[in-house]
């Protein structure tokens, strides 16, 4: 797996039946995917688990695909 590059900003948009998710890195690089609704809805999911649990658990690697 690459190191991972820190996050500038987010862009979000509905292209088509997906939503197009550009992320931004302070390097100046863009990543654009696309993400169904259902997909967009576990990632909301997933965010709001980890910003509701304490700080500092986990291993610090991230998830394995699903």
């Amino acid at each position: 797996m690459t190191a991972g590059n820190k996050l500038a900003r987010i862009l979000a948009t509905r292209t088509g039946e997906a939503i197009e998710l550009a992320f931004v890195t302070e390097d100046g690089r863009t990543t654009r995917v696309l993400a169904s609704d259902d997909q967009i809805d576990r990632l909301v999911d997933e965010l709001e688990d980890i910003l509701n649990s304490p700080a500092g658990t986990g291993s610090g690697e991230p998830p394995a695909a699903a």
